[in-house]
């Protein structure tokens, strides 16, 4: 079996079946971790990877890398881009992997488009930067570096996540307005 075929399917187990998004997150993911000079087979825990969107290819990375929410070492920033920066935190090196536009000219059943993706030429679906990410101590793996309570609310702020106003410690939900309403 070849290296793509076992992360795709490690990528199917996690995320139930095999899509576009899936075979585009498994690209994603191989490439990143060439450019880190780190193999997608084996775990490692010096990976930060930064998503740009909330579908398919985030749950490829998520399940190739090992990287989750959880152990702060997948962070999600919603803007809505077929787009993952791999950072190898032992190296401070990082990359950004981005999908290029799609080509009107593609098929457009989905089992054509994975087909596709899979054996694309990488510089024909990707292109791939050298970057520079700044992260916080807030937001590296590990225990908080600083807990806070909300005036308002009550409820725990970790991580430097509150807003100051008036000199007292706000949580966002407060400050900003909530995704939620109260009944």
């Amino acid at each position: 079996m070849s290296t793509i075929d076992i992360l795709l399917q490690k990528a199917k187990d996690f995320h139930g079946e095999i899509c576009p998004g899936i075979v585009m997150g498994t690209r994603m993911t191989i490439a990143g971790m060439r450019e880190l000079g780190l193999d997608p087979l084996t775990k490692t825990h010096d990976l930060i990877v930064y998503v740009e969107i909330d579908r398919c290819a985030t749950d490829a990375i998520q399940a190739i890398t090992g990287v989750s929410l959880g152990h702060r070492s997948l962070k999600h920033m919603n803007y809505g881009k077929f787009a993952a920066t791999f950072i190898n935190t032992a190296t401070g090196k990082a990359v950004r992997v981005a999908a290029t536009p799609r080509n009107p000219d593609q098929p457009t059943d989905m089992k054509e488009v994975a087909k596709m993706i899979c054996n694309a030429p990488e510089e024909e679906i990707f292109t791939i930067q050298d970057v520079k990410v700044t992260i916080l101590k807030e937001d590296m793996p590990g225990f908080p570096t600083h807990k806070d309570t909300c005036s308002r609310c009550g409820e725990g702020i970790m991580d430097s996540k509150e807003v100051i106003i008036d000199g007292k410690a706000v949580c966002k939900n407060c400050a900003q307005g909530s995704y939620y309403t109260i009944l």
